[in-house]
């Protein structure tokens, strides 16, 4: 028979396990977690329980610095694929505003920011953050699809990091369920 002392142990063990998790859990949520991609460190959040990319410390390797963003929005294909991407993830996408914009880009005085784009459309894609974690942030696949508008390079240096945190994240949760 085992021990009430083994048992106290074994339930004070688990109990400092569960606390971990939630104090990284906690810091996760506040400052995000980070990839390190070719010198850049870039922030990844969750929100509603997906994970979104800094793109704004995606740009910090690169000359032009977060303009990029600016740039990379009003380029008349990434708002195809924003488009493509918003049709087939978000139910509340603005279809007709999309269908506006569209027409106005690619002209000389067509001008979007990522804050106006969510505006207009009511997009789930992109996130604007004001403040010390500021920034924006892109769904996963977005935020692919800017790396490669960056560079090809960079992309892949990006997909495969963003791999390994993930493999890391669920083998921690594997060995947090073992405990148990």
């Amino acid at each position: 028979p085992k021990s009430a002392s083994s048992q106290s142990c074994k339930t004070l063990a688990v109990i400092a396990v569960l606390r971990r998790n939630i104090i990284n859990k906690q810091e996760n949520m506040a400052k995000g977690r980070v990839l390190l991609v070719k010198k850049s460190s870039i922030t990844v959040i969750r929100q509603n329980e997906t994970d979104y990319i800094s793109l704004t410390d995606m740009t910090t390797g690169f000359n032009e610095g977060s303009g990029l963003i600016g740039k990379w929005i009003t380029n008349k294909n990434t708002l195809e694929y924003l488009g493509v991407w918003e049709k087939v993830n978000n139910p509340v996408f603005n279809y007709t505003e999309f269908g506006v914009i569209g027409r106005e880009a690619g002209t000389n005085r067509f001008i979007m920011s990522v804050g106006q784009w969510i505006e207009r459309t009511m997009a789930i894609g992109l996130i604007v953050r004001a403040g010390r974690y500021g920034g924006t942030y892109a769904h996963k696949d977005i935020a692919f699809h800017f790396a490669m508008w960056l560079s090809p390079e960079f992309q892949i240096y990006l997909v495969n990091e963003f791999q390994r945190l993930k493999d890391d994240e669920n083998s921690r949760l594997k060995l947090d369920w073992n405990l148990q």
